[in-house]
């Protein structure tokens, strides 16, 4: 025999209940099927709701039983031959004439008692039973419905009643053994007392229908058909990639249908788990799909983790003081007196010297919790023996399932390392003996991205996503989208990265797009964003909480800067092209690094210095392995070794420093690179990173721009550079007649930094230095007799572009 329950979705319509009755057919084989059904989907909450509409005095409750009943009707007329349909028809109509003597009793008592709210509830499945065994008959099955409160036996607890179990087998022994039927159609959900007085057996209750039946009659299996295809690794609406779980365990399955899981009711795995009969989870709507398939063992090996659910909107309730050490029966107290208030605890957890104890609850119980604990702990509390009651709440529970953690080191650590690294704090952690389980306390805000964090840890073998946020769209900003256009492809293939570009924002407009911006169309939707502003745009990176978040700075403003310690402080990476915040006040550089390492968010900004040149990686590399750095000599500026290989008097030096403008080598403003204030920043940032507390007032600059040069507008800089080209032709003609070349050097040693336009001779690793590039030159403790050399174009907006890609990809493996 077999036993099959279909949810409430399933016998949502019509049509729904058509796909049902081919379920049980093709289930047949000659064999019985019971078959369990829940109400129509809604019509349990349209019941309630009347219930309290009616005890409330408000006799819209009418309404909605008259658009229920009507609902089956029209339900009954599509499912039903014609020549059948009167006498289902009279039957709906009278039970819900039933339904509403109910309500109008409740409506003129003015109340809503236990016992009369599970006598309402129940006409939900009652209706639903009645109505699919007409249609099974219409449909040419031998089917016979069967009451389940002529089976199952509970005491009186309304709304959650204990099933007694002795008896429920007798009577069910009694019914199957005489019973002919190819379809046994029972209600679930309801049930009756001692007395013959109507029952409920909870939330989820006619899967525990289905699971009672099934183990009294050794059923070779029970089914459990709802609109999912089977159990899954994580709540689909929080994760996109969760994945259909085929074989678990019963205690897995336990596990996560406490912890929130709505596929099954946890009670219902208990009656068949004890005569290890497979309960397996099938989609209505989906039938060939293979579902998942609950056993004793499962047949998957080597599978550590089967999933990951959640619990949300709890509280947490500690307990603290000095009174509570080494007093048998403390914790005995505590659980009492929840437990008179039917106060439900989750999660406990109690440190080691015994002196806090705390538990999570639902939200909704903490009232009750709060007056139970005071009033169990008064004169303690009074006495000062321990401390008031301290109640969290926002809070939730997420929980890591799987039975082979036992026997497999670590998980606990991946788990814990993963949610630390995208700033989920934990409150309280529990994992029992079994280690079937690790649940955590963590704020209700944090869920979705702990969940999908988790998921990408232990599930998503095909690629970990990274969420970005790109502040600039100009030459840099452009070519860095063009890039990761170009290499979508090949970092989900070869590095198993996908970077998702949710957010995008110049100075004009802004654009966020959660499930990612396309990057064939960036600019056209970035113009039909909204109006930039930074504030709001921070605002959002960090009320979205995306996991694997990355923001990358591609502007020199000083404004964007200065928003850093926010997104560090939320464990949002930040990857800085611009040169202020590194190159600001000690005081902040230092309070930058601190946040990234306190918070697990890296601060990367290697094209500070040499673009897209391993200049900041490779110093950070050497002091690292315990390297000392005694000396940096460079030639940092793309621009000005650029303008210098290109100026020779034969031209004006203006028309030089324009073509390097237009190539892109230079700042918005060139005469940060031509006043030697880029080179300082720079030179400064390294000696920072060799660990040298550096400010820009303590560097000497020997520049070479006349005074006349450097003020007013960009366009008064080239007027006057044009009116003072003897100058530059006079300092050109000095370096060539000394057989030198012309390069803006930088120079760090004993805690000094200087810059200057430097003669440089032939036999000068500088010398032969063209274009645009840069170099370094690292003197160390190793590298004492030959200097360790980085050398490369040091300007571009392509190049400085592959510098922050770089930067991207090394945050997202931090």
């Amino acid at each position: 025999m077999k036993v099959l329950k279909f949810g409430g979705t399933s016998m949502g319509s019509a049509s729904a209940m058509k796909q049902v009755i081919a379920i049980v057919k093709s289930k047949q084989n000659g064999k019985p099927v019971v078959a369990v059904v829940s109400a129509m989907s809604g019509t349990t909450d349209v019941l309630l709701n009347a219930g309290v509409l009616a005890a409330a005095s408000d006799e819209s409750y009418k309404e909605l039983l008259k658009k229920s009943e009507e609902r089956h009707l029209e339900t009954a007329r599509s499912s039903i031959n014609v020549q059948q349909q009167s006498a289902t028809l009279s039957m709906l109509k009278k039970l819900f004439n039933e339904i509403e003597d109910i309500c109008n009793g409740i409506y003129l008592l003015g109340e809503l008692t236990s016992r009369t709210k599970d006598k309402l509830m129940s006409y939900g499945e009652l209706l639903s039973s009645q109505l699919i065994t007409a249609a099974f008959i219409s449909d040419g099955v031998n089917a016979v419905w069967k009451d389940a409160r002529e089976l199952i036996v509970t005491n009186a607890n309304y709304g959650n009643a204990a099933v007694d179990a002795a008896l429920t087998q007798q009577l069910i022994d009694n019914y199957f053994i005489a019973c002919d039927n190819a379809v046994v159609v029972v209600p679930g959900f309801v049930a009756r007392n001692a007395n013959g007085v109507t029952t409920t057996l909870g939330r989820g209750g006619s899967d525990y229908t289905a699971a009672i039946i099934g183990a009294a009659v050794n059923a070779a299996c029970v089914e459990i058909w709802t609109d999912v295809s089977g159990m899954m690794t994580a709540d689909p609406r929080m994760v996109p990639n969760a994945k259909i779980i085929s074989n678990i365990s019963y205690q897995e399955a336990m596990e996560l249908s406490h912890f929130g899981a709505k596929v099954i009711y946890p009670p219902t795995i208990q009656p068949v788990m004890k005569k290890e009969i497979p309960v397996w989870v099938k989609n209505t709507f989906a039938p060939d799909d293979f579902g998942t398939l609950i056993e004793s063992k499962t047949a998957v090996a080597n599978k550590n983790i089967c999933g990951i659910s959640n619990m949300a909107k709890m509280a947490l309730l500690s307990l603290e003081g000095s009174g509570m050490v080494g007093i048998p029966g403390f914790s005995k107290r505590l659980f009492e007196a929840l437990a008179n208030e039917q106060v439900n605890v989750i999660l406990i957890t109690q440190s080691s010297s015994e002196h806090s104890i705390c538990v999570a609850i639902e939200e909704a119980s903490v009232a009750k919790a709060q007056h139970a604990v005071g009033k169990a702990f008064e004169y303690e509390m009074e006495t000062g023996k321990i401390d008031p009651l301290v109640v969290e709440k926002g809070l939730a529970v997420i929980a890591l399932v799987g039975d082979n953690m036992k026997s497999h080191t670590g998980i606990a650590g991946k788990m814990f390392g993963a949610l630390g690294r995208n700033g989920v704090n934990i409150r309280a952690i529990a994992q029992g003996s079994s280690e079937r389980n690790i649940s955590a306390v963590i704020a209700g805000a944090d869920v979705a991205k702990a969940i999908n964090v988790l998921h990408e840890e232990f599930f998503e073998t095909t690629y970990k996503q990274v969420n970005l946020f790109v502040i600039g769209t100009g030459n840099v900003g452009k070519k860095l989208l063009g890039q990761l256009k170009q290499q979508q492809a090949f970092l989900e293939s070869k590095l198993r990265l996908q970077v998702n570009v949710v957010g995008l924002s110049n100075s004009r407009k802004m654009l966020i797009n959660e499930a990612g911006i396309d990057l064939n169309n960036w600019e056209a939707a970035l113009q039909g964003g909204q109006q930039a502003d930074l504030n709001a745009f921070i605002n959002t990176i960090i009320d979205k909480n995306l996991r694997n978040a990355v923001v990358a700075d591609i502007t020199a403003n000083d404004t964007v800067a200065k928003v850093y310690d926010q997104l560090l402080q939320k464990s949002i990476a930040v990857v800085a092209c611009n040169k202020v915040a590194a190159s600001s006040a000690y005081s902040n550089y230092k309070k930058l690094k601190d946040l990234s390492r306190e918070f697990n968010s890296p601060f990367l900004f290697e094209t500070n210095v040499g673009a897209g040149l391993p200049v900041i990686g490779t110093l950070n590399d050497l002091m690292s392995s315990g390297d000392t750095i005694n000396k940096i000599e460079a030639v940092l500026s793309g621009t000005l070794n650029f303008v210098f290989n290109n100026y020779d008097g034969s031209r004006p030096f203006a028309a030089v420093v324009k073509q390097a403008q237009d190539e892109g080598y230079t700042e918005p403003d060139p005469r940060l690179d031509l006043s030697g204030t880029d080179v300082m920043r720079k030179i400064m940032i390294l000696a920072r990173e060799a660990g040298v507390q550096l400010e820009m007032e303590a560097i000497t600059n020997s520049g070479f721009m006349p005074a006349s040069c450097m003020t007013g507008s960009v366009d008064d800089f080239y007027k006057a550079m044009e009116k003072e080209e003897a100058h530059f032709k006079k300092i050109y003609e000095a370096a060539a007649a000394a057989n030198c070349k012309l390069k803006f050097v930088a120079k760090y040693e004993n805690g000094k930094a200087a810059v200057g336009l430097q003669h440089i001779p032939a036999q000068h690793d500088f010398y032969h230095l063209y274009g645009k590039d840069n170099i370094v030159l690292f003197i160390t403790e190793r590298y004492s007799q030959q200097p360790l050399v980085v050398k490369g174009a040091g300007a571009g907006a392509e190049v400085t572009a592959s510098g922050v890609f770089a930067d991207i990809i090394r945050a997202s493996k931090m």
